[in-house]
C-alpha cells in the first residue's frame, strides 16, 4: 500500500490585518490596518469614512471583494481606515464630534502616530468618502500631512444637489445614500449594522458650510486630486458647468481628474462596483507615487 504524500502547506497570507488605536495628541482614534506581508509597504493609503459610517466601511462588511483594505495590501500598500473624530474610540471624549477644521487637525495628529504601527513607504495617499473627503481636502490645503502623495475623493463635490439642511436629510435618507438595491451584495444591509454609526452633531451642523469652505481652500491644494461621482449619486451636482468650476478652483493642483463610476450609489465602497472603484483609486495612487519618485511636472 502506498501512502499519499502529505498535502502542501497552505500559502502564507499576503495581508496582515489588525485593529489599532492612534494617538491624536491625547485623543484616541480607533482604526483598521492592513499590511502587505510579501513586500515592504510602497506607500500608505489612509481612508476616511463618511457621516453615519465607521472605518468598517472600507473593510468589505458584506463581501470580501468590496474591501479596500485587503485589496490595497495585496497590491503592496499599507492601508489604514480611521474612525474619524466622534466615532469609535473617540466618541466618549468627543460626544458631539468636530467640524471640518478641527477634524483635519485631529486626524493630522493621529497620522503622526501611525509610524508606531507600520512604515509609510514613499508617503501617504488620502482617500476620503463623503464627509470624510472634507477633512482630507482641508489637510491637503493646510499642508498638514508631510509626504502627501495625493487625494482620492468620492461622494463629495462643491455644490449640493440636495441641501443637507433640507427636511429628511439630517441623518440622510435611503435614496440619497444608497440608490437601487441591486447595486449591493446580498447581506449588505444586515452587515451594515456593524458599519453604521450615529453621526455627531457638530459635523452635521458643519455640512451646510462646505460649499463656501471648499471655495476658500481649493486653491491651496498642491497635490494631485481625483474625484469620483457614482452613477446614482444624489447628494451632489455633477453637471458639466459645475464640474468645470470644481476643476478650475483647484488651480494649484498639478493634476485634477474627475471620473464617473457606473452601477454605483453614494456608498460606493459597499456595492458591487467597489472593487472597480478601488482599483481605479489605487491606480491613481500609483500615478501619484510615480510622479513623486519620478519627478514629473504638471500634467493636464
Amino acid at each position: 500500500m502506498t501512502t499519499a504524500p502529505p498535502a502542501p502547506p497552505p500559502p502564507a497570507p499576503v495581508v496582515d490585518r489588525r485593529l489599532i488605536t492612534l494617538d491624536a495628541d491625547g485623543i484616541p482614534l480607533s482604526a483598521r490596518l492592513a499590511l502587505p506581508t510579501h513586500v515592504p509597504p510602497r506607500a500608505t493609503v489612509v481612508a476616511l469614512h463618511g457621516a453615519g459610517m465607521s472605518a468598517a466601511y472600507f473593510d468589505g462588511p458584506a463581501h470580501p471583494e468590496t474591501s479596500l483594505l485587503a485589496l490595497a495590501a495585496e497590491l503592496g500598500f499599507a492601508a489604514v481606515a480611521v474612525d474619524r473624530p466622534g466615532y469609535g474610540a473617540s466618541a466618549g471624549q468627543l460626544p458631539h464630534g468636530q467640524g471640518v477644521v478641527d477634524q483635519a487637525a485631529t486626524l493630522s495628529a493621529a497620522l503622526r502616530s501611525l509610524s508606531a504601527f507600520c512604515a509609510s513607504g514613499a508617503g501617504i495617499f488620502l482617500l476620503g468618502h463623503s464627509f470624510g473627503s472634507k477633512p482630507a481636502l482641508r489637510m491637503a490645503a493646510d499642508g498638514r500631512v508631510p509626504g502627501l502623495l495625493g487625494l482620492d475623493v468620492s461622494g463629495c463635490g462643491d455644490e449640493y444637489l440636495v441641501p443637507p439642511t433640507a427636511p429628511g436629510t439630517r441623518a440622510g435618507s435611503w435614496k440619497l445614500n444608497w440608490g437601487p438595491l441591486r447595486l449591493y451584495p446580498p447581506g449588505t444591509f444586515q452587515a451594515g449594522l456593524a458599519v453604521v454609526a450615529p453621526p455627531p452633531e457638530r459635523e452635521l451642523a458643519d455640512a451646510a458650510r462646505w460649499p463656501e469652505e471648499f471655495a476658500a481652500l481649493a486653491g491651496r491644494v498642491r497635490v494631485p486630486v481625483r474625484f469620483t461621482f457614482a452613477e446614482h449619486e444624489a447628494w451632489w451636482r455633477r453637471d458639466a458647468p459645475t464640474l468645470a468650476r470644481l476643476r478650475n478652483r483647484l488651480d494649484a493642483a498639478p493634476r485634477v481628474r474627475i471620473d464617473h463610476q457606473p452601477d454605483a450609489g453614494h456608498n460606493i465602497s459597499l456595492g458591487w462596483a467597489a472593487r472597480s472603484y478601488h482599483l481605479r483609486a489605487l491606480s491613481f495612487a500609483e500615478e501619484c507615487l510615480r510622479r513623486r519618485t519620478g519627478g514629473e511636472g504638471r500634467q493636464p
